[in-house]
């Protein structure tokens, strides 16, 4: 095109030139030799040359810094032209519906609920400083789930500040989209969900070894500090300690069988007290401590709360020093096929006030555990936290979208020291039981890669926690339709 523009100019400026000079005599052009008077087109057909350049330039760098748009899978992103700022908006939304078929559960428990209602935004700042901005409006309230900045110094140094999930547990730490079945097993139940702190964080050895190590507010077990007393602040003054180690010893291997493989450890502690104040005219009471749920999220096990009948006591069941939580995890993934496995125990100190010279101490020890399976029955890749179906599922088109089924036994076992005392206690053995195990079937069906149908079946046998015996068995099909983007 430039070769073109020029010939035409050179055209444009000499035809006229020599056609005035033969015009007219007196034209300051006449007594101009033909070389001269090309030497000047010439001069005129540089100058057209460069401004035509400049213009390109200008073109050019409009194109360079124009921010690119993206509408994809991910959510919807703006980007610099250099991708060094990324800001994404994105949205989790989940529908869950409870159905019971037992002799148990009551008849109210069976229900339609908005679980997970969290439109957010997140992204990168000037390349290496992240950050997430989350609210949730499911469940009939508004919390915020996530709110933090993370700067990536380096591969193996990176640091963290804000609300977010704790470095502790396999299945915790695994996103929303990516959790097989839709309540998390009973290992989850005994440690930390999202906990305000700060943490550092990094990968080395060429991805093979990832740690995590922070100091935060803490939560009761299974809990968020939104949960708190005073929603997302500490509750004591103390702070949990908490942190993980996971590795991927065969990620580099050319033994592509391995490659799937990652076992790791995490952990928490802190030594934190509880209060139970009581005067005559009011009962107040921070225990530190967490009911626990059934798959199908119905009461398993609780504390004593205060039931003193004399008002200036407060006999309620409280925290009174160290807690510890460690949990080894391990995962496997090969081609269609993925396993979990995760256990869990907490180590609590607790102290119950039985009447106004009586005191019980007692440090208990939970634990839990779970091994689930997971199968894509269409053949596509399974992972720990990635999937990509072979094909969607529209009507009338190609296509059944991803198919998967899961399997998954888990169980949980409370100290039976928390159950001796009869009615000093620290937990009613009439209404909580002392243990309880679980089989779970599902199948999962991903429509596309942002939408996904999830059915479970859970049948759920308990020790103890009715007036005389066990509690009669929970059988539960839960089923959720989610859409993450």
């Amino acid at each position: 095109m430039r070769a073109i523009w020029t010939t035409l100019a050179a055209v444009a400026v000499t035809l006229p030139t020599m056609a005035m000079a033969a015009d007219d005599a007196s034209s300051p052009t006449a007594s101009l030799t033909l070389e001269q008077r090309l030497e000047q087109a010439e001069q005129r057909i540089r100058v057209l040359e460069r401004k035509l350049e400049l213009a390109d330039e200008t073109a050019t760098a409009s194109v360079k810094s124009a921010p690119v748009v993206k509408a994809a899978p991910a959510g919807i992103s703006i980007a610099a032209a250099d991708s060094g700022t990324v800001i994404k908006l994105r949205g989790n939304l989940a529908v869950d519906g409870r159905f019971f078929f037992d002799q148990n559960t009551p008849q109210t428990a069976d229900t339609f609920l908005l679980r997970r209602a969290r439109p957010y935004i997140e992204g990168t700042v000037g390349s290496i400083y992240d950050f997430r901005f989350m609210p949730d409006f499911g469940g009939g309230r508004a919390v915020v789930q996530d709110a933090y900045v993370n700067a990536r110094f380096k591969p193996w140094f990176a640091v963290q500040a804000g609300k977010f999930k704790g470095p502790v547990g396999l299945e915790r730490l695994q996103p929303d989209q990516y959790n097989r079945f839709l309540e998390l097993g009973f290992p989850s139940a005994l440690l930390p969900n999202r906990d305000l702190g700060v943490q550092i964080s990094g990968t080395v050895l060429s991805g093979a070894l990832t740690y995590s190590a922070g100091y935060f507010d803490g939560t009761s077990d299974g809990a968020s500090t939104d949960a708190n007393t005073t929603a997302d602040l500490d509750n004591d003054g103390k702070r949990d300690w908490e942190g993980r180690v996971f590795a991927l010893p065969f990620v580099n291997s050319d033994n592509f069988a391995l490659r799937g493989l990652g076992v790791g450890v995490g952990a928490s502690y802190v030594n934190s007290t509880g209060a139970a104040t009581s005067s005559a005219t009011a009962v107040t009471t921070t225990s530190l401590l967490s009911g626990y749920k059934t798959p199908g999220q119905q009461s398993l096990f609780s504390y004593r709360g205060d039931t003193a009948s004399t008002p200036t006591i407060n006999e309620a069941t409280i925290a009174d020093g160290v807690r510890r939580r460690v949990t080894p995890q391990i995962y496997y993934y090969l081609g269609p096929v993925g396993l979990l496995g995760e256990y869990a125990e907490v180590t609590q100190q607790v102290r119950r006030q039985i009447d106004a010279t009586t005191v019980r101490h007692a440090t208990l020890q939970h634990s839990a555990w779970q091994v689930s399976a997971s199968w894509f029955l269409t053949g596509e890749e399974a992972a720990y936290s990635s999937y990509t179906p072979s094909s969607t599922f529209q009507p009338g088109k190609p296509g059944t979208g991803a198919w998967e089924l899961v399997a998954r036994y888990q169980s949980i076992s409370f100290d039976p020291e928390a159950f001796t005392g009869g009615s000093a206690s620290f937990a009613n053995g009439t209404t909580s039981a002392q243990g309880a195990r679980a089989v779970g079937l599902g199948v999962n069906w991903y429509l596309n890669q942002n939408f996904k149908w999830q059915f479970d079946y859970e049948l759920t046998r308990y020790d103890g926690g009715a007036t005389h015996g066990d509690r009669p068995d929970e059988r539960a099909a839960l089923t959720r339709f989610s859409l993450v983007f």
